[in-house]
Order: C-alpha cells, then structure tokens, then sequence
C-alpha cells in the first residue's frame, strides 16, 4: 500500500479523558498503520512517491466510535412508513396512511420510531390506527424501542384480548376494564415482533446494514457496537460480510435471556466461532448483551425508591440478582464481554453489583465490561466504576432538558432525583473511561450534536439556553477521548484510539477544529473524508 501523507492543516493525535491534548502538523499512514508524524512525515511528503492530501486548513482526528447502537433496526425505519419526521400525533397517522395508500399490497404496516410524548403519558390507542391502516394489522415502535403501538387488527392477530395475562417482563396497557389500549411495553412488544410480526427478508436486513454502516462511514465512524443482537440477526451481519457490504467494523452482542440463558452460552460461544472462522476484520462478536431494566418514559427502568407519579412502582427488573450473576459469571469464564443495559438507580447499582461479584469470582484478567447508558445514578455509586474498572458508556445526546425530559422523564422521577441523570463529569473526575454511543435509532446517530451537548448540556439548536446539570458538563478534549480512545477500549482494541505511530490507521478528517470551535457549531463541522485501516471510506 502507498504512503498516504496528510499535511496542510492540524492533526490531533490523541485526547485523554482528563482533557490533555497531544497533536501534530502532518501524519502519513502505509499498510493499514501511522508510520509518522511532524518532520518526519513532511520528509515522506516530499519524496514523490507518497499520496499527499491537503487538510486546507481541516482537523484530522482519530475514528469515532459508536459505543451503543441498533444499526440493523436504525437501517430498517427506511422501509416502513417515516414516522420519525412526524411533529405530532397527526403527523404520524398521515405518514402511516401514506404509506398504506403507496403499498396496497402490504400484509403487514411496520414502521418506526415514533415520538412518545404526542399522547399523554405514552399511552397511544389502537383506534387512533384503525381509522388510517383499516383492517391491516400495523404495529408502530417508540423511539424507545422499549414499547409498541397496534392498531386493532393487530391486537387480534396476536389474540390479545381483556383476559390474556401480561407476559413475565412485559405490559399491555390497559383501559380500567382491562381492555388493552394498543400500546405493548418491554416483552409484550418484543415477544409481539418476534412471534407475530412477519420478518423482513434477509435482502431488505442486508441493505438495511449496509446503508447503516455507510451513513456511519459518512460521518466518520470507524466502529460500532450494535448493543443488541438476536440469533436471527447473525445470518445478516454474516451475509453483509460475505459480500463486503460493512463499511465499518461492527461488534455483536448477543442479547441473554433470562428464561434460556444456560443454553445460550454454548450457543453463543458457537456463533462467535462462526464470526471468528469467517476472519472479516469488520466483523466480531465478543460481546452479550444484559437488558437490567426498561426506561424510565414507560416506567419500567428499576429505582431503588418509587416513581414519584406512581407511589406503588418501583420499575419493571428482567432478572433477579442472584440469577442476573450467575448468567454474568458464566459468559465471563466463556470470555464474553458484558454490555449491560441499566436506567434506573437500582439498575445500575445491580449492574455494578454484578461485575464486583464476576470479578470476585471469577479468574483475572482484562475484561472491559460495561454498564449501558447509566442514566439514574446514586452519588454513593460514583465511584464504583473506577474502582471496579468498569466503562461507563453514555449516550450525551440525552444530557439536555428537551420534551422528553420535561413532559416525561422528571414528572415520572420527581424533581428530588433529577440531578441524578447522566452524570458525565462526575464519573469522569472519579476516574473512570467513558464511551459514548448514540442508541440510534433511539436518537441520531450523528457524534457531533451528541459532542456538543456534552460539552453545553444543551442543545446546539437553542445555544443561548441554560446549562442543565452544569457541573456534569465535559471538556471537548474529554469528549473527543470518550469518542476515541474510550471507544477503543471497549472494542478491546489497544491498537485504536489514538493517531501515535504504530496505531492503527483509522481517522476522520473534518472542517475543522471540535476542541478549539464554539461547542455550538460542532454540529455544521463537515466531514471530508474517512479513513478505516489506512482505506477511504468515505
């Protein structure tokens, strides 16, 4: 491979999460690898021979990455109708009805991710659907992802009437009769997709991956963790690979269940092979996912004390602790990496619990584990992600006080518990790694608005607004670290991260400068330009 050489502009080579910066005039990349900065790649620049590209006056940073995400379901919200767009409740049925007008053929409505706050208190009805979709059964998911909305058609392709029992984990929500209102939340909308929900076909899931991991490659992204993957999905990810449709490396992790985890170790243990055995060096999968608790929107997010607006509810826990420890242990001594999913105050320090007692137990050695989205935490709980070396990966995007929050999130809580949310600063000061992830297509899948809301703990769309929870704010270098070398570490790749000579040479060259910039303009930096292992991938 040619000696690729970037001059021209600045380059930063690595930012810590304690904000130090270390940066340099010019780089130059050969097989895959940063074989020199400074001097000694203005030397190489000027041999002749190596392939010189001119920042004009841009950044080159490290690869970001995406320490949670669902690019298979992101990639999917294409085919069905574009409700995300919608502003409100109206909104969403025209986009539904369109969508039906254009698709006549259509057995089955499948769409996503509609915004939660348009009814009150989530609570969306299966009439509101009838009166677009008619007798085609439809079923639309929260931007949550934690909860569905049926129309009536259906709720009765599911047999799910007054008498049918809740499933262990899920709700269907219900009128005071016990009539089921269409809206499903937790396993009662999952077991709904998995079991009644026609499948898309494995073409439309390999698109839907592809235009993902392309979208990703567009904006910079050189690796994903997809927080959430079932057996079914394995096929997709293994076609995508066969066929070079990746544009950046993605990890798998396999969700545990509750109910089968005993059989899921062999089985997973046998999937990684198969992801092993095909060597693609964009695909892995060495992770298992654990979902702790729901969301705190739908009240299912697990809290040490009740939900302020609802005295007898203390959330919705998917498994019990002992049981929860025992499933860790086992897929810790099988050499998975824990990603585990906790919202709630309890949550999390049942998460924390957890690994303490992995790592009580089980043998020693580098683990990386992690705790997903931390996003009710205890001030006595700080500390323990230090201590216990455990990565905190936030989705900063959420740091704001946006609709959700107000209309949904703090009522649900109380004000008493609101300074408890993502606490980024203060885990990072602690001594902890941070990631950072997106949750898409929870939220956009964009790092840069997310960056800037870490830095402000607002949005960049309201950039004269209040601070909210200002303590908790971060550094850009900070930031950028949680990005990058945070990243790194929970891929287990000691090789990325940063842009030192003999690092991998992932990178991302942008218009400008995100540490030195106003925090509010961090979101219109273009990026011209992405590099996975010394290739261009966008």
């Amino acid at each position: 491979m040619a000696i690729t050489v970037f001059t021209g502009g600045a380059v930063i080579v690595a930012a810590d999460r304690v904000g130090a910066v270390d940066t340099a005039s010019a780089i130059a990349f050969e097989d895959g690898r940063v074989i020199a900065l400074d001097a000694e790649a203005l030397e190489l620049a000027a041999n002749g021979t190596s392939d010189v590209i001119d920042l004009a006056g841009g950044t080159l940073v490290p690869g970001i990455g995406e320490g949670h995400a669902h690019p298979v379901l992101g990639g999917l919200e294409a085919v069905g109708p574009n409700v995300r767009e919608a502003v409100d409740l109206a909104g969403i049925l025209s986009a539904v009805a369109e969508w039906k007008q254009q698709h006549p053929e259509a057995d089955w409505i499948v769409g996503a991710s509609y915004d939660a706050t348009f009814a009150p208190g989530g609570v969306f009805r299966a009439e509101w659907l009838d009166e677009v979709t008619g007798d085609t059964p439809t079923i639309l998911r929260a931007w949550d992802y934690h909860t569905a909305w049926v129309n009536s058609a259906a709720l009765r392709a599911g047999g799910i009437t007054a008498e049918t029992p809740d499933p262990e984990l899920g709700r269907y929500v219900r009128d005071a009769d016990g009539t089921p209102t269409g809206t499903l939340q937790e396993a009662a909308a999952n077991d709904f997709i998995a079991n009644v929900v026609p499948a898309f076909s494995i073409e439309d899931r390999v698109a839907a991956i592809e235009a993902a991991t392309l979208s990703y490659a567009e904006q910079g992204t050189t690796w994903v963790q997809d927080a959430w993957v079932e057996p079914t999905d394995l096929p997709t990810y293994l076609e995508a690979a066969r066929a070079d449709r990746l544009h950046t490396r993605v990890n798998l992790a396999f969700r545990a269940d509750p109910a089968t985890w005993q059989s899921q170790v062999a089985a997973f243990e046998k999937q990684r092979d198969q992801v092993r055995s095909l060597a693609h060096d964009r695909l892995s999968a060495d992770t298992v996912k654990f979902f702790v608790d729901g969301v705190i929107e739908n009240h299912t997010a697990v809290l040490a004390a009740p939900y302020a607006d609802r005295p007898d509810e203390r959330g919705l826990p998917n498994w019990a602790e002992d049981e929860l420890i025992s499933a860790a242990r086992a897929f810790d001594l099988a050499g998975f990496q824990l990603h585990i999913h906790a919202i709630g105050d309890d949550a999390n320090r049942i998460a924390l619990d957890t690994i303490a007692a992995v790592q009580a137990e089980n043998p020693a050695r580098e683990r990386a584990h992690v705790v997903a989205h931390v996003a009710m935490l205890a001030q006595d709980q700080v500390g323990r992600f230090a201590e216990l070396d455990v990565i905190a990966n936030f989705e900063p995007y959420w740091a704001q006080c946006d609709a959700v929050m107000r209309d949904l999130t703090i009522p649900h809580i109380g004000p008493d518990r609101e300074g408890w949310q993502y606490l980024i600063g203060s885990v990072l000061r602690a001594g902890a790694t941070v990631s950072f992830g997106s949750d898409w297509p929870v939220t956009t899948k964009d790092w840069r608005p997310a960056f800037s809301t870490a830095v402000t703990r607002h949005s960049h769309l309201e950039p004269d607004a209040a601070a909210w929870l200002p303590d908790e704010r971060v550094s850009a270098a900070a930031a950028l670290s949680a990005y990058t070398a945070g990243t790194a570490r929970q891929a287990l790749a000691s090789g990325r991260g940063t842009l030192h000579v003999g690092m991998v040479a992932d990178a991302v060259w942008l218009s400008a400068d995100p540490l030195s910039v106003d925090p509010n303009t961090i979101p219109s930096i273009d990026v011209r330009g992405t590099w996975l292992a010394g290739e261009r991938t966008y």
